[in-house]
């Protein structure tokens, strides 16, 4: 997405805060940027820091409200019958991943992360989310999520990321579809 675009949505220190997440490896800079982001998915009251905290036991609310949010849109999306295998793939995959992330496997959870939610947006959207112009369209059809959507295309999909920082960069992505 071109930075000009995001620009016309969100404040640059957010777009700063989403370069120190992925390119720092001091993981309080790492927190504090997540909880910078946070606020562009509506992020009011803070409880983003109470979930990045990993001594909290937000993050089981958390991983239990995305499941149930991410459940629910799954089983609400209207499929074309060619897609209705896709559909029950995709709460497959929710499963084992809630599963794996549940039991702290973060570093196992990341890609399988990308793929759900690759799959989830294709339900969504059909082909229009194959296009090279997705992103824009999804900013500009619904702001919140075109967001997130660029907060996902921009973490990278393979990365040799500590445990810690997996922890947040996936936690933040749960935390907008856990409240979408």
């Amino acid at each position: 997405m071109t930075g000009s675009l995001i620009e016309q949505f969100i404040e640059k220190s957010s777009i700063e805060a989403m370069n120190t997440l992925i390119n720092t490896n001091d993981i309080n800079q790492v927190t504090e940027a997540s909880i910078q982001l946070a606020k562009i998915f509506g992020e009011t009251d803070n409880n983003f820091a109470s979930i990045a905290n990993p001594a909290n036991n937000a993050e089981i609310k958390l991983i239990n409200s995305f499941h149930n949010n991410l459940l629910l849109l799954i089983q609400k999306t209207w499929v074309e019958k060619s897609d209705e295998e896709l559909k029950a793939q995709v709460l497959y995959q929710l499963e084992e991943f809630s599963s794996s992330i549940n039991s702290k496997s973060y570093i196992e959870s990341y890609n399988s992360f990308f793929t759900i939610l690759d799959n989830v947006v294709y339900l969504m959207f059909g082909v229009q989310s194959k296009s090279k112009d997705f992103d824009e369209y999804a900013l500009r059809i619904d702001p919140e999520f075109g967001i997130f959507w660029w907060y996902i295309t921009e973490l990278p999909h393979n990365s040799d990321w500590s445990q810690e920082k997996v922890r947040l960069a996936l936690l933040l992505g749960m935390y907008f579809l856990a409240n979408y």
